[in-house]
């Protein structure tokens, strides 16, 4: 039992001693005190009011008497407003430590029995994974590691966008203007050169489009159709849509492709197997340096195919509804939502189509408890529709459905944009951090007595903490700015300052190992400076924290305790004295907080993909 379970059940026998009036230990509201305040725990004893019959003061201060004199746990209290602040005595903090340093796996939660699948990344086929899809695939490895270590059997899946009309544009472009180039004769990485001929087809239409507003017919158009508070320019990138889909000779083309596509037309399946094998190859490159694999991958060409037979079969249950154009929709109105297609009126699939089937493929293989979903923000409204549409069908999984909703990443110039090309690629990117971290180490010259492989391994790791770090920092629902130098920065709150912490932790204990301290004299250290009281609090902290970041999705909770974490570290290092301290029980009872620290920093920055160095 941790503290905080030893005041509540405390709270409980004072409530019930003092007032006559049963509480669930559960009910009980603690927190960590304010630093502001002194403390270490504050019970929130408002709801304590109405059976009391006493104002708030008066209820903290005889709840925190009873809880002095009954309680051995704490040793003093202070009352504000309705609040009670607790302070743990010396004694407890440093019998607790002693027993944190006997722990082998802090913060591994018991198996639960349930599984949880996380689908992240799921890129397209038709382009290379960029700066948003790093964000992405950050927070769904991130939430996967975490959901284990708090006790879930954890499936990492990916759905691989690879049909529909933008694979289509990219297989035009290239059948067009490409001249038979691939990776092999061109030197390009595969995926690389699939975005090449996605970003040409773009310029291509764009080309198209500007000839095309200059007509006769496009003109009398823009007279009936332009509103009088519109602009020419705002009525053309409205319209940009509609001219591809109605007079678009490549918008022909590439819808032509599509249906070919889905007719098996071998020619276009030959060549859309070949262009997707470029892009597989390139994003397993890209996987591989930043750490990351799947358990299951799943393709949007087969479980499209799911999607129409489950649309079919709704359609006979009156889930869906067809229009006179052949199109299948959805109402949701009584779901305060509106009416969405699931199917076009030429038979093609939508993304809705898809995801339907693969709910429902996934199901069948795994049977979990939980499917989460990592998405940007900007698809909010296709995943209630979905979550929605999934429980009229009557599937039994539809309430373990959850949308890992994450705010957008743009550039300090704006929103990127694939098809304009104005993206940061991620393999361009890694390869920017990890030179940034080369530079910042030569002018240091901090590395020495190490092999040119070790260094560059060293390296590495920073490079990529730095990265990893900068983005996970972030709360997930919140939109962030990508600014490439503070990326790189390895000082502040960044994950090379942790691992610098890190390092520093270690080489206590191996020092202390090396100078063959008898580490058994910590259990007779009785004198506890304010910093080692601070530190222990933090590392009692982390399996609760675990827990927390597991049911909220959010793994910038572990990226914000890691730095408060070697924050703290740094703060004992400059304030007391670890390997010269006076006292042999002194010296041994920092080593074995230091040996304790790093093995959490460690811990704690694996949950986030991220690796330390042994040396920096």
């Amino acid at each position: 039992m941790n503290f905080t379970e030893k005041i509540a059940v405390g709270v409980k026998a004072a409530v019930a001693k003092l007032y006559d009036h049963e509480v669930n230990t559960e009910n009980v509201m603690i927190t960590n005190t304010r630093k502001d305040f002194a403390g270490d725990y504050t019970v929130v004893v408002f709801p304590f009011s109405k059976a009391a019959k006493k104002k708030p003061v008066d209820i903290g201060q005889e709840i925190g008497e009873t809880l002095k004199t009954d309680l051995d746990i704490v040793a003093d209290f202070n009352v504000v407003n309705g609040f009670l602040n607790l302070s743990i005595g010396n004694e407890f903090w440093l019998k607790f430590s002693q027993e944190l340093f006997k722990v082998k796996h802090l913060g591994q939660a018991p198996a639960n029995g349930k599984k949880v699948m996380v689908e992240f990344s799921s890129p397209n086929t038709n382009k290379p994974l960029h700066l948003g899809h790093v964000r992405n695939i950050l927070l769904g490895w991130s939430c996967a590691q975490i959901l284990n270590r708090a006790g879930y059997k954890v499936i990492k899946t990916q759905i691989v966008n690879d049909r529909g009309i933008a694979i289509c544009k990219s297989m035009l472009a290239w059948q067009k203007f490409g001249e038979g180039e691939t990776p092999t004769s061109s030197g390009i990485k595969g995926d690389f050169l699939a975005g090449k001929y996605y970003v040409m087809f773009e310029k291509k239409f764009q080309a198209e489009y500007k000839i095309w507003k200059e007509t006769k017919e496009a003109k009398a158009l823009l007279k009936e159709k332009i509103k009088k508070d519109q602009t020419e320019d705002a009525f053309w990138k409205s319209y940009k849509n509609t001219y591809f889909n109605d007079f678009s000779g490549l918008g022909s083309e590439a819808k032509e492709m599509l249906l070919k596509w889905e007719d098996n037309d071998p020619a276009v399946r030959q060549l859309w197997s070949t262009m997707n094998s470029w892009v597989y190859d390139g994003f397993e490159e890209t996987y591989k340096a930043m750490g990351v694999d799947f358990d299951k991958l799943y393709y949007e060409s087969n479980t499209y195919l799911e999607g129409k037979r489950i649309i079919s079969d709704g359609l006979k249950k009156s889930v869906f509804y067809k229009k006179e154009d052949g199109s299948v929709w959805i109402d949701l109105e009584s779901a305060k939502m509106d009416h969405k297609l699931v199917l076009r009126s030429d038979g093609t699939s939508v993304y809705m189509t898809q995801d339907i089937g693969t709910a429902q493929l996934r199901s069948e293989d795994y049977g979990m408890d939980k499917m989460v979903y990592v998405v940007g923000d900007e698809q909010d409204y296709h995943f209630k529709v979905l979550f929605e549409t999934m429980k009229r069908l009557g599937a039994p999984y539809a309430e373990g459905l959850h949308h890992l909703s994450y705010g957008m990443v743009d550039l300090p110039t704006g929103k990127m944009k694939s098809r304009e090309g104005t993206v940061v690629d991620a393999d361009e990117l890694i390869k920017e951090v990890v030179e940034v971290a080369r530079k910042n180490m030569v002018e240091r010259n901090e590395v020495t007595g190490k092999t040119v492989n070790d260094i560059e391994e060293i390296i590495r790791r920073i490079g990529l903490a730095a990265l990893k770090f900068f983005i996970i920092k972030v709360n997930p629902k919140k939109r962030m700015v990508f600014n490439p130098n503070e990326a790189v920065d390895i000082q502040g709150q960044t994950g090379p300052y942790i691992q610098y912490a890190f390092v520093r932790a270690k080489g206590v204990y191996e020092k202390a190992i090396q100078d063959k301290v008898n580490l058994s004299l910590a259990d007779n250290y009785s004198t506890l400076e304010p910093v080692e009281k601070e530190l222990i609090f933090q590392i009692s902290q982390y399996p609760a924290l675990v827990i927390t970041a597991a049911e909220s999705y959010d793994p910038s909770l572990i990226a914000n305790y890691c730095y408060g974490l070697a924050k703290a570290f740094n703060k004992l290092w400059h304030e007391v004295s670890i390997l010269n301290a006076e006292q042999a029980e002194t010296i041994a009872y920092r080593v074995k907080l230091s040996k304790l620290i790093s093995e959490t920093l460690k811990d704690g920055m694996k949950l986030l993909g991220i690796e330390m160095p042994d040396r920096m």
